[in-house]
C-alpha cells in the first residue's frame, strides 16, 4: 500500500475535463477521473465502489472506504467533494485551466479550488491510515453533477432511502471556507413565470390582452411577498439575515406597436433553514395567480431549477464541536448552497469546511493558496484521530 501524494493527485484531477454544463462537448471527464482516482485509492488500500447514475453511465460518484464496513453507518467519518466544476471563459485564464500551475505559493486549475483541491488532500490524509487498526472508518465521498443540480447527491440520497445505508456518520463537505466551518447556509429554488394575453394591434387596446401589464400585476404581487419575507424570519450570523428574492430576467413583446402576448420572468428565492422551497413555491404561484385573476391574462409557471433545501446540523453535534475546536474558528453560516442537505437526509451530521476561498470560486485563474493546505491537513487528521482510532 501506498500514501497518496496530494499534489499528484490534484495534478491528475485537474487534468480531466469534469466540466457540468449539459454539452457532451464540455463535459467529457467525469467517469474516467472517478475511474482513476479509484484506482490510485485502490493501491492505497481502499475499498473502491463506483456508482454510475441513473441512465447516465457517462456521470459516477465514488465511495472509497478504509476501516471497518460494520461500522459506517454507526460512527464512520467522511469527507465529501464533488469532483465537477462549471465552464470557464478560455480568454480570462492566464495558464492552461487543464494544467496545475505553481506560481508566488498558488496552485492553478480549474477546479483547484472549487473543489478538486481538498479531495486530493483528504485522499492523500486518509491514506496515511490505510494500515491502521481503525475503529471506524475513513470513508472519501466523491459526487458528479454538484454544479448543474447536485444530481449525484440526489442519486445517493435515493439510494440510501431505498437500501437504508450511509457511508458514515459525521461528514465533512470540503467546499471553499477559508477553513471556517459552516453548519448552516441557505436554500435556494429558480422559478419562470410567463404571463400569456393576446396580440393585436397598439392602436386599440381592445383588439388584445397586454401581457406586459398582466406582467406588471405579478410583479407587484411578487414585491409584496419579497417584502415580506425580509421580516418574516430572520437568523443572525447569516450574511443576510433573511429570505432573498431576485428578479432576475425579464422578456416581453417584439414591436412597439404590438399588444405583446407574452412576458416571461426569472427569478431566484433563497429561504432558510427552517422554510421549504414546496411551501415558497407554493406561495407564490398562488399569490401570481390571485393578482391576474381578474385579468384578461393567465400565467404559467414553470420551474427553472427544483431547488436545494437550506442546510443546518445542530450547533452541538460532535463534528461541529471538533471542527470548531481543530480549525480555531466558531461556526458560520453562508448564502451559497452545497450538497449538506442532501446527506443530512440520510443521517449524517455534516460540515462545510474547506481550504479555499469562495472568491476564488467560478471565477478565471482560480487558484488554491498553498498556505492553507497545512492547516486544511491538520484538521484532517485531528477529525481521523478523534472519530476513527480506537481510545
Amino acid at each position: 500500500m501506498t500514501t497518496l501524494d496530494w499534489q499528484d493527485t490534484l495534478e491528475t484531477l485537474i487534468r480531466h475535463r469534469t466540466i457540468s454544463s449539459g454539452d457532451p462537448a464540455w463535459d467529457c471527464g467525469n467517469r474516467v477521473a472517478v475511474e482513476e482516482l479509484a484506482d490510485r485509492l485502490e493501491q492505497a488500500g481502499f475499498d473502491c465502489r463506483v456508482m454510475p447514475m441513473p441512465e447516465r453511465d457517462d456521470k459516477v460518484n465514488l465511495i472509497a472506504r478504509l476501516g471497518p464496513a460494520e461500522q459506517a453507518s454507526e460512527n464512520g467519518l467522511v469527507f465529501a467533494g464533488h469532483i465537477d466544476t462549471v465552464p470557464f471563459d478560455d480568454n480570462g485564464w492566464e495558464t492552461d485551466p487543464f494544467s496545475l500551475t505553481e506560481r508566488d505559493g498558488k496552485l492553478y486549475g480549474l477546479g483547484s479550488c472549487d473543489m478538486k483541491g481538498f479531495i486530493a488532500i483528504a485522499a492523500a490524509v486518509a491514506s496515511e491510515y490505510a494500515a491502521r487498526d481503525l475503529a471506524a472508518p475513513v470513508s472519501l465521498l466523491v459526487s458528479a453533477d454538484e454544479e448543474c443540480g447536485m444530481d449525484g447527491a440526489r442519486t445517493l440520497l435515493d439510494a440510501h432511502r431505498e437500501h437504508g445505508q450511509r457511508p458514515g456518520r459525521y461528514c465533512v463537505i470540503g467546499e471553499p471556507t477559508n477553513l471556517v466551518p459552516i453548519r448552516q447556509h441557505k436554500g435556494i429554488f429558480m422559478e419562470t413565470l410567463e404571463v400569456h394575453g393576446a396580440s393585436g394591434h397598439s392602436s386599440n387596446p381592445a383588439l388584445g390582452a397586454n401581457a406586459i401589464e398582466g406582467m406588471y400585476r405579478a410583479l407587484s404581487a411578487i414585491r409584496e411577498l419579497r417584502d415580506e419575507l425580509t421580516e418574516r424570519q430572520r437568523i443572525a450570523g447569516f450574511p443576510v439575515p433573511h429570505a432573498t428574492l431576485n428578479l432576475g430576467a425579464i422578456s416581453g413583446g417584439d414591436n412597439a406597436n404590438r399588444i405583446p402576448a407574452r412576458c416571461r420572468l426569472d427569478i431566484d428565492l433563497r429561504f432558510l433553514p427552517g422554510m421549504t422551497a414546496e411551501q415558497l413555491r407554493t406561495e407564490l404561484r398562488e399569490r401570481v395567480a390571485a393578482a391576474l385573476a381578474d385579468s384578461d391574462c393567465r400565467v404559467t409557471f414553470r420551474e427553472l431549477f427544483t431547488g436545494t433545501p437550506a442546510f443546518e446540523t445542530a450547533g452541538d453535534s460532535p463534528i461541529v464541536s471538533a471542527c470548531e475546536e481543530l480549525s480555531g474558528h466558531g461556526a458560520a453560516a453562508v448564502d451559497f448552497g452545497t450538497e449538506g442537505s442532501f446527506y443530512n437526509a440520510m443521517g449524517m451530521d455534516s460540515v462545510v469546511l474547506g481550504p479555499g476561498d469562495i472568491a476564488q470560486a467560478h471565477q478565471p485563474n482560480e487558484y488554491l493558496a498553498l498556505e492553507r493546505v497545512a492547516p486544511m491537513q491538520r484538521i484532517l487528521h485531528g477529525l481521523i484521530e478523534r472519530f476513527c482510532l480506537a481510545r
